[in-house]
C-alpha cells in the first residue's frame, strides 16, 4: 500500500465515522469484516481519491450492504 493509499484510507475511515456515528475503530472492523479496505478502496484508491468524501462514505455503504453489513 501506498503511502497516498493509507493516507486515503484513514481519512475514509474518519470521514464514515463522522457520517455514520460511530468510531474510526468500529468503522474500521466493519470494512475489515468484508475486505473493503484491501480489496476496494486501496485496489480503486486512483479515482476514488478524485471523488467527495461524501460520495466515496456512500460507495462504501453500498458495498458493505451488499455483503450483508448493515449501518
Amino acid at each position: 500500500m501506498s503511502r497516498e493509499s493509507f493516507s486515503f484510507v484513514i481519512y475514509m475511515l474518519h470521514a464514515c465515522a463522522d457520517r455514520w456515528g460511530k468510531s474510526p475503530a468500529e468503522v474500521y472492523r466493519l470494512l475489515s469484516s468484508v475486505n473493503c479496505i484491501m480489496g476496494y478502496l486501496v485496489p480503486n484508491y486512483d479515482v476514488l481519491h478524485t471523488q467527495s468524501s461524501g460520495f466515496v462514505a456512500e460507495d462504501v455503504k453500498a458495498y458493505l450492504k451488499y455483503r450483508g453489513v448493515e449501518i
